[in-house]
């Protein structure tokens, strides 16, 4: 169980490199086994937390990966391609905020024509800002939150598909609150239960081209959207986080990656429209 100290940062999505004590985005011990050789997949907010762990878990299996972050997170970034790269696989960074429909376009067209093709997507990226109450959210943190969470999620596979053949594959990262809710985060809550209707409804319209579509709902896990997230109204929140799950702890990054080879592999070609629960023993319906 690792030790984390009441913390906070401030700025969303978080600083990778700020988090006490650093995350783990993969494990020594996890043997990549040439599961997507050959595939190239682009992901959101790539640059650190459970988009990094997917960036180097599909690198070790033999993908190329392209990944989106913030100008401001260009530190993170470097860091993540570098990571990337020691892993022996092809690196692209498309740096740009996801709520400009423009940016979303560009970045799908800048990783085909570095890579040539575009096997998998994943919607990563995502923000998330505590409020006691409801009448603390304003109408700017509510566009926010769905302009990165969902938007963004719905114009990156939209100028996806066109480039998406029989086999690919569409990922979202969604979470546990978009299923069991949670009160202090009412409006991430939403967004992720849009996730979930966007996905179930979109496998359903691609499965008869081949695509599948699914997704990943972490639980509580140790990234930097925490401090960032909850940490300006409580940073004691951030310490405790998970030890109130079954397993009685907070997640890895490196614990979370596993599930999207899972589902961008042949191994989960006849799984569409599911969700992987990543939650420490949580117990959810869906």
């Amino acid at each position: 169980m690792i030790n984390i100290p009441p913390q906070s940062q401030n700025r969303m999505p978080g600083r990778e490199s700020e988090l006490e004590p650093f995350a783990e985005h993969i494990r020594a011990s996890y043997k990549g086994s040439g599961r997507l050789a050959g595939r190239c997949a682009l992901i959101t907010g790539g640059d650190s937390g459970i988009g990094r762990a997917v960036a180097l878990h599909f690198a070790r299996e033999g993908a190329s990966v392209a990944i989106t972050f913030l100008p401001e997170e260009a530190d993170d970034g470097a860091e993540a391609i570098r990571a990337i790269e020691a892993e022996g696989a092809r690196a692209v960074a498309v740096i740009g905020d996801l709520r400009e429909p423009t940016f979303c376009d560009n970045a799908i067209e800048q990783v085909v024509a570095a890579f040539g093709r575009l096997d998998i997507l994943v919607n990563n990226a995502g923000i998330q800002k505590a409020a006691d109450e409801l009448g603390e959210i304003s109408d700017a943190d509510w566009e926010w939150h769905f302009g990165v969470n969902v938007d963004a999620m719905f114009r990156m596979s939209r100028a996806a598909l066109p480039h998406l053949g029989e086999g690919a594959s569409i990922i979202a990262t969604t979470s546990v609150n978009g299923f069991v809710g949670n009160k202090r985060l009412v409006a991430y809550s939403a967004t992720k239960g849009a996730m979930m209707g966007f996905t179930r409804a979109l496998s359903q319209q691609l499965a008869p081209r081949g695509i599948r579509v699914n997704e990943v709902a972490p639980g509580p896990i140790w990234t930097a959207i925490q401090p960032a997230g909850f940490g300006p109204v409580d940073p004691q929140m951030v310490a405790d986080m998970g030890k109130d799950v079954p397993m009685g702890r907070i997640g890895q990054p490196s614990e979370v990656g596993p599930a999207y080879v899972f589902l961008a592999s042949e191994e989960a070609s006849y799984i569409t429209g599911q969700t992987i629960h990543v939650n420490g023993g949580m117990p959810v319906n869906g």
